[in-house]
């Protein structure tokens, strides 16, 4: 099984990350902000990861610590699970439409961390969200995870549609970049021989 489970304490967060590469997409994570849960919902469903994830941070401040360090240690927790990578498919995209939002999103995991991110929210909050906190989070996983992540948006005019059709857009990506290839199996995906 490709699983992992992380922890990471710091004065700002407590974070405890368990996923499943494996798994059907369940979940059940509890941040104590709500949007952020429906979104990190959203990426388990759609990239049929199993994930747990439970954070305490220093919300009287405001979302950031905790939406960031949420990130890093889900981009931790994933580099963990795929291990050497050996017969994965390493690449994904995906093309996806949310009502009037459309984000295409395309990864790499190469271990070179890098983020692309032409995506403008209209409004600043998505209810009492931050919405700079969606790029927020998709950096540290990225940078964290050592995936190249380019996120691009289309349309879109609606700030929670866009935000949700990110997330969903990178987990459909996400869910065929861990996925085994059956042609592949037993080797690394990459002629240098280590990713």
């Amino acid at each position: 099984m490709r699983t992992a489970k992380i922890t990471r304490k710091t004065a700002e967060t407590s974070i405890a990350v368990e996923i499943n590469l494996d798994g059907s997409g369940s979940y059940d994570n509890q941040t104590g902000i709500g949007f952020f849960d429906h979104m990190l919902d959203q990426l388990a469903r759609h990239s049929l990861i199993d994930m747990k994830i439970r954070a305490k941070g220093d919300l009287h401040i405001d979302d950031h610590h905790t939406v960031e360090d949420t990130g890093i240690a889900l981009g931790q927790a994933l580099t963990a699970a795929l291990g050497d990578k050996k017969g994965i498919r390493r690449y994904g995209e995906c093309h996806l439409p949310m009502d009037d939002a459309q984000v295409r999103s395309a990864l790499d995991l190469s271990g070179r961390p890098f983020l692309v991110w032409n995506v403008t929210m209209p409004t600043a909050k998505i209810g009492a969200f931050d919405s700079e906190l969606v790029r927020e989070f998709f950096q540290a996983v990225a940078t964290h995870g050592g995936v190249t992540l380019h996120v691009d948006q289309l349309h879109g005019i609606n700030s929670h549609h866009i935000a949700e059709a990110a997330f969903k857009s990178v987990a459909r990506a996400l869910r065929l970049a861990v996925e085994t290839d059956p042609r592949k199996a037993d080797a690394i995906p990459s002629t240098k021989g280590a990713l």
